[in-house]
């Protein structure tokens, strides 16, 4: 199973940028998937998670400008960012929680991340 990231990029504040995440390989399904964002010298978080049945959740940091969706017939998920600020700076991660069969356990996969920068 792969997880390859795109997107990302340079842009200033107030502007708008989109990301975009495929899982590919040997996929039964997608339990949920999400982003994660890694600033400088901080902790990896959680920015946004999307599961199957379509329900999402945000870090309040980002809640009303970031909007998650998701493909689930290609096994990918978007991530558009609005109203960026300089703190958004971040490597930003894909997440995927993935059955290889119907009745396996879910397993996680990674992306290698792409860099997002927001100059003020």
């Amino acid at each position: 199973v792969r997880v390859q990231e795109s997107g990302g990029g340079l842009v200033q504040a107030g502007g708008s940028l989109g990301l975009s995440c495929e899982a590919s390989g040997l996929i039964s399904s997608v339990d949920f998937m999400a982003w994660y964002r890694q600033g400088p010298g901080m902790e990896r978080e959680l920015v946004a998670r999307i599961f199957n049945d379509g329900h999402t959740n945000y870090a309040n940091s980002v809640k009303d400008r970031f909007i998650i969706s998701s493909d689930n017939s290609k096994s990918t998920v978007y991530l558009q960012m609005n109203s960026l600020k300089p703190e958004d700076t971040a490597v930003y991660l894909c997440y995927a929680s993935i059955r290889m069969t119907q009745l396996s356990t879910p397993r996680d996969y990674w992306g290698q991340g792409t860099q997002v920068t927001v100059s003020s």
